[in-house]
């Protein structure tokens, strides 16, 4: 991609699954990168597993947490060019059965935690030089999938929030949407049993998940040069199945 070599990125949830590939393909492409993760062990081994990146501790529900950790990237890139706002969790159940307390953690991080994180990115941006904030939105944020009524609304949030901020932050900041659809990712290997997998390959038209690095392609693209264009997109990554 071209534009992205010693782009100084941030990328939350940077240390595993989507936000790995996505940490790896900005560092792949010349850029420096920052992770922030809320597990300690995977911080600690960040750098042993992926080389060349800088990896800091950091609830992105927790707003002194962010402001801290914003700092912190600060001193070691100096500023922010690029942030991919993808930290995001997911509790499986019926909508019945859904505790206020997974409601409140769902939304914390899935949605606080990317106005959290855009909004010191931004305020960076805006006294600076520009930049861009892409944000892991989902399609599940687009339709409706049953057992995942609190993770369906913060993502349906995230759509909102990203063409909003796309108004008003333009032209300095460009704002877009990812939404994938079905990624085999830790989180979701965790939640699905193999025949559940396949059962769920079986309705997309291209007939399997996505890998993280597919997504993290598309991220690398609308951050770089060739992606100038984009602001205030929702670009579903499903192999077909909202189709």
């Amino acid at each position: 991609m071209r534009g992205l070599e010693g782009k100084r990125v941030v990328v939350t949830g940077g240390t595993s699954g989507i936000g790995e590939a996505t940490s790896r393909r900005f560092l792949d492409e010349g850029a420096r990168v920052v992770a922030l993760a809320v597990g300690e062990d995977e911080v600690a081994t960040a750098a042993e597993r992926i080389p060349g990146i800088e990896a800091l501790l950091c609830d992105v529900a927790d707003a002194d947490a962010v402001e801290e950790a914003f700092a912190g990237a600060d001193e070691l890139l100096g500023g922010v060019d690029v942030l991919v706002a993808n930290a995001g969790i997911s509790i499986r159940k019926p909508f019945l059965e859904i505790e206020e307390a997974d409601w409140r953690r769902v939304l914390d991080v899935n949605l606080t935690g990317v106005f959290h994180c855009a909004q010191q990115a931004a305020r960076r941006m805006v006294v600076g030089d520009g930049g861009v904030i892409l944000m892991t939105a989902s399609t599940n944020g687009l339709t409706g999938h049953p057992f995942y009524a609190d993770y369906n609304a913060s993502k349906a949030g995230v759509i909102l929030l990203a063409r909003t901020m796309a108004l008003e932050l333009a032209p300095t900041v460009r704002v877009n949407a990812v939404c994938p659809g079905y990624v085999l990712t830790p989180m979701q290997k965790s939640e699905y049993t193999d025949e559940m997998l396949a059962e769920v390959n079986a309705g997309i038209p291209l007939g399997r998940h996505a890998t993280p690095e597919e997504i993290a392609s598309l991220f690398a693209f609308l951050a770089s040069d060739d992606g100038a264009y984009f602001t205030g997109a929702v670009i579903s990554v499903d192999g077909g199945e909202t189709a």
